[in-house]
């Protein structure tokens, strides 16, 4: 997966999970939680939504690494390449 790819991904999900939230503007170091607005649950079905979407599985020890946008496409990017 590429990183392009990724971002559209995410993208795509975050405006799933939280689609009142202005995903235009997103800091992509700034904390996803923050810049949205959303609770632990809500990211914890973003966590959820990717993992199903590109087939992996996503441990909670990696979570630290999605906290922000530019985090979150990284991981996609290497974890999910071969998806």
């Amino acid at each position: 997966m590429t990183n392009d790819q990724a971002d559209r991904l995410l993208l795509d999900a975050l405006h799933q999970i939280a689609p009142e939230a202005d995903i235009s503007n997103i800091d992509p170091d700034g904390l996803l939680q923050e810049e949205l607005d959303i609770d632990s649950i809500d990211f914890l079905n973003l966590v959820t939504e990717i993992g199903e979407r590109v087939g992996i599985d996503i441990p909670v020890r990696e979570y630290p690494s999605l906290a922000t946008f530019r985090g979150f496409v990284a991981y996609l990017a290497i974890t999910a390449g071969g998806a």
